[in-house]
């Protein structure tokens, strides 16, 4: 059975209705974020808002406390909703490096079997020009592309994501190019939101003041829910109003959360500050892209690609034939020469004890035993390529440098004519 993007994404997003919608691995933390907009709301409007219906001179003016409060509400609980539930402007993934990337690089270079083979070398960053400046960008090697500018890999989603501010736990999403809009309409509208509870809820006390002809403690005693959300939506405005005014100092130097933290201390151009005015546009007026990735897409069966053959194979194709049947066909003639080896050795010791005669010393089978060593190694023999077969000449030459070294190595299993004598 096939499966769907999204029942296959790599990355740490979790996905409800078929992959229609999709949130952060923590995305159990917008219910809470929900349940801190919702409840002080409900508490406004049943022990705030309802009492304030008539007490405006239009007998019904205060019914539009309460629908303020709710409208607005909705409205801050779908930017909300557009902030977590939609993809922040994720970069697919590459199931290969780019290979239009990788390059030989002949100073670096390893002998293998006889032969300089050129290192493979992969860049880990590029140059590339942003506003007539020069900005390197990194390769990501988890997603295995080169990130664009202002791109980086969120740890906590396990994706790139494009111009990349910051993950927002609150929301539980990254905040990127494609719902920076909606987080700070999000913040920016929860802090007004904060700022109109605390208001009408001071109003009410003044209300109930007036009325009762005491004084503000008094009145407060009187309606404890009015004074708790005071509290509540001051303390809230710190956060709120504070992440407000941050984001509309980076806005106007378009910056990202990222970037200022990041590079505050480097003191880098900023290359994309076009001027407070386009910045604000470009953030506010300009088309939203869209999503890069289609998460309900079938996958698509990957396509195999043609791997670089490794050195032994390069070396047996260059040789010719399977290099199974030449280590064969080697073993072989190793053996051939060996016999021969050991045939020529007992004739010519035969031949030196018929011209000694009687004059020398009985010779056994085990002095030929001996010569012959056939529990221990034979010297390596090397074939002169200039003569032609067996048959014909019969003339094998054993490499100096081969005899030198078996000399060593094989002292104790090769014995000469010479020695044999003695």
């Amino acid at each position: 059975m096939e499966k769907r993007v999204y029942e296959v994404w790599k990355g740490s997003n979790k996905f409800i209705l078929g992959g229609r919608l999709m949130f952060g691995p923590d995305a159990r933390s917008l219910l809470v974020t929900l349940l801190l907009i919702i409840v002080p709301v409900i508490i406004f409007c049943v022990f705030v808002a309802r009492h304030l219906r008539h007490a405006f001179s239009p007998y019904n003016a205060g019914y539009a406390i309460l629908v303020v409060a709710i409208v607005f509400t909705i409205y801050v609980l779908i930017l909300l909703f557009l902030t977590s539930a939609r993809d922040p402007g994720i970069i697919p993934r590459n199931s290969h490096p780019p290979e239009e990337e990788f390059r030989y690089d002949s100073s670096v270079s390893a002998e293998i079997g006889g032969r300089q083979t050129p290192s493979l070398q992969f860049p880990r960053t590029k140059e590339v020009m942003v506003n007539g400046i020069s900005v390197r960008v990194k390769y990501c090697d988890t997603c295995m592309l080169y990130r664009p500018p202002r791109c980086s890999h969120c740890s906590i989603c396990n994706n790139c994501v494009e111009r990349f501010d910051h993950h927002c736990p609150w929301v539980g999403q990254c905040i990127g190019l494609r719902n920076y809009r909606y987080f700070f309409m999000f913040v920016s509208s929860a802090t007004l939101l904060c700022i109109y509870v605390f208001s009408m809820s001071a109003l009410y006390i003044k209300v109930l003041k007036d009325d009762h002809r005491g004084t503000v403690w008094k009145a407060m005693k009187e309606s404890p829910p009015s004074v708790i959300l005071m509290v509540y939506c001051f303390i809230s405005l710190w956060f709120v109003g504070g992440l407000t005014g941050f984001h509309l100092y980076l806005i106007g130097t378009n910056q990202t959360t990222y970037e200022n933290f990041r590079y505050r201390a480097d003191n880098r151009i900023n290359v994309y500050n076009r001027g407070c005015p386009s910045n604000f546009l470009e953030v506010f007026c300009t088309k939203i892209k869209p999503s890069k990735n289609n998460f309900r897409a079938l996958v698509q069966a990957e396509v195999s690609r043609p791997t670089l053959p490794s050195t032994r194979e390069a070396e047996a194709e260059d040789l010719g034939g399977d290099p199974r049947s030449k280590v064969e066909d080697d073993l072989e003639i190793g053996e051939d020469l060996l016999k021969i080896s050991q045939r020529r050795n007992i004739e010519e010791i035969d031949e030196d004890i018929r011209s000694r005669g009687s004059n020398g010393p009985p010779h056994t089978t085990l002095e030929v035993d001996s010569v012959l060593g056939s529990d221990h190694r034979a010297p390596t023999i090397r074939s002169d390529t200039r003569h032609s077969s067996w048959g014909r000449s019969g003339s094998w030459e054993i490499a100096p440098d081969v005899l030198a070294n078996s000399t060593v190595t094989e002292s104790r299993s090769y014995i000469t004519p010479k020695e044999a004598r003695q």
